[in-house]
């Protein structure tokens, strides 16, 4: 643990109100209840009381969640839905940026794209290894529970094809965003690296099982939901989380084409 990271200690006052918003996440995304609402309200007003600061970056992120859970998390791919999630979406991430730069005058919400340092060869080897991963895990665990009949069948509709293509990977990076570049980094000005990391996660993966990760995918979600906070920790480099999650993204993409079509793409090992 760094000399900085000593100064964020685990157990504190912060980590009750931090506790309920993370929370909130799993109950609006995971359980889908209103209570989740509660939760959300719960965190704001004891960290009111509790730490002025941290009320203030938990205020941002529950800004992104509120955003969020006012439309449908869903593979639908009409036009109006697209429009609608894509919206909440763009907002989630553009609200707390805003309130962050102009309101409290801070630099703390950043999006990395260009560090300035090439990927080592680990990185690079990393990048080789998700979607090694993807190709073994994705197709058996969309095809044994059979939580790809989530996503629309895309294999005879060019347009579905496409469009559940753009959706897929604009999920991905607004994933990386909001979670990743906001909401881990706010946690981290008062948590350890680890215990913001794993406050995130639950955020995070909730997310996601609304989306569609259902049956087990909460197993699946939550460690990738880690690795990707504690990558952006090492690379400091928005685009690097981002290859990683759309490489992955990409697999899925291909495995829920062909879990619908089984003739389309036949690689895969189940």
């Amino acid at each position: 643990m760094t000399a900085v990271e000593t100064q964020r200690p685990v157990l504190s006052r912060k980590l009750l109100p931090a506790a309920f918003i993370s929370l909130s996440a799993f109950l609006l995304f995971g359980v889908q209840t209103p209570f989740g609402y509660a939760a959300l309200a719960a965190g704001l007003i004891v960290g009111f009381v509790v730490d002025r600061e941290l009320f203030k970056h938990l205020a941002l992120i529950a800004a992104g969640l509120l955003i969020i859970s006012l439309v449908p998390l869903n593979a639908d791919l009409s036009i109006g839905h697209m429009v609608a999630m894509g919206a909440a979406l763009a907002l989630a991430v553009a609200v707390p940026w805003l309130v962050s730069r102009y309101v409290y005058r801070e630099r703390i919400i950043r999006f990395p794209m260009f560090t300035g340092e090439p990927w080592s060869l680990t990185a690079r080897l990393y990048l080789v290894g998700v979607v090694v991963l993807g190709y073994l895990i994705l197709p058996v665990y969309l095809i044994s529970t059979g939580v790809y009949h989530n996503w629309p069948d895309a294999s005879e509709d060019p347009t579905i094809f496409w469009r559940l293509f753009l959706g897929v990977n604009a999920v991905g990076i607004w994933d990386e965003l909001f979670f990743i570049c906001t909401a881990f980094t706010l946690l981290r000005r008062h948590f350890p690296d680890w215990l913001a990391n794993v406050l995130t996660a639950v955020m995070f993966s909730s997310f996601l099982w609304e989306i569609g990760y259902e049956a087990w995918g909460p197993l699946l979600t939550f460690p990738f939901a880690l690795l990707q906070g504690y990558t952006f920790k090492l690379t400091k480099s928005f685009t690097y989380v981002v290859s990683v999650h759309l490489l992955f993204d990409l697999v899925l993409f291909l495995a829920l084409v062909h879990a619908h079509d089984r003739s389309f793409l036949p690689i895969f090992i189940y």
